[in-house]
């Protein structure tokens, strides 16, 4: 299975639109599945803004004809009714497949999803292609209790779509790094699973995108990873 992973840059507008199109074609056949970061269709820091640049599933129809050629898998802001949610959106064979709200919204320090978006209630895990799949939201994967519902789902493939902020410098390494890959490395192991991590990079008002995306096996161990700080999109064959 080929596999692409679209370390982005996202701006705090809705061009994102377009640079992703842009992306899926470029790759599509030379790919059988792409993934993007958290919030890569809006960007990450859109307090108010989410009133005009948040998506319905409506707009995104031109996934569906792309997914024709390759799966994609792609983080927005969603207007669901009267409220905003974050979400991971699945889209495979020329259908969309499946959404994963993110249940757990930091509200603390730098972060304020809370006072913006309306979690979700529920892990679940889908199937294409006879490969069962299981989608996370960033905060989503720190949960203890999480890992165990994960490994209830019995998922062949993870995927978590992040958009962490860099944190914890020191003279060797970034701190957060080692938290999350410490995290995807034990989940990875525990449910048995390929897992795809996809951070995004870029700046938005301070904060400063680390990137590391990377693929994981299910022994835990990281196979292929991509560079901090830079925005890079490159395909990796994985075993089935």
């Amino acid at each position: 299975m080929r596999v692409t992973l679209a370390q982005t840059s996202p701006k705090l507008n809705r061009s994102n639109f377009n640079d992703v199109v842009a992306i899926i074609n470029a790759v599509k056949q030379s790919s059988d599945l792409i993934v993007f970061p958290e919030l890569s269709l809006s960007g990450y820091l859109l307090q108010d803004k989410l009133f005009e640049d948040a998506w319905s599933l409506e707009e995104l129809t031109v996934f569906e004809e792309l997914s024709k050629d390759i799966d994609i898998v792609i983080g927005a802001a969603l207007r669901d009714g009267e409220v905003f949610r974050n979400v991971g959106l699945y889209y495979a064979n020329g259908k969309f497949i499946s959404k994963h709200i993110k249940v757990h919204l930091p509200n603390y320090g730098m972060f304020e999803e809370a006072r913006y978006f309306e979690g979700g209630n529920k892990f679940e895990a889908f199937t294409v292609n006879n490969k069962t799949i299981a989608m996370l939201v960033c905060e989503d994967l720190w949960h203890k209790s999480v890992h165990k519902e994960l490994m209830a789902l019995n998922p062949d493939l993870i995927i978590v779509l992040v958009a962490s902020p860099a944190r914890g410098f020191n003279d060797k390494s970034l701190e957060i790094q080692e938290k999350w890959y410490k995290i995807i490395t034990d989940v990875a192991k525990e449910c048995n699973s390929q897992l795809l991590f996809v951070n995004r990079v870029g700046f938005e008002d301070g904060l400063g995108f680390w990137g590391g995306s990377c693929v994981v096996d299910i022994y835990g161990k990281i196979t292929h990873k991509l560079p901090l700080f830079q925005k890079d999109i490159q395909t990796f064959t994985i075993e089935e």
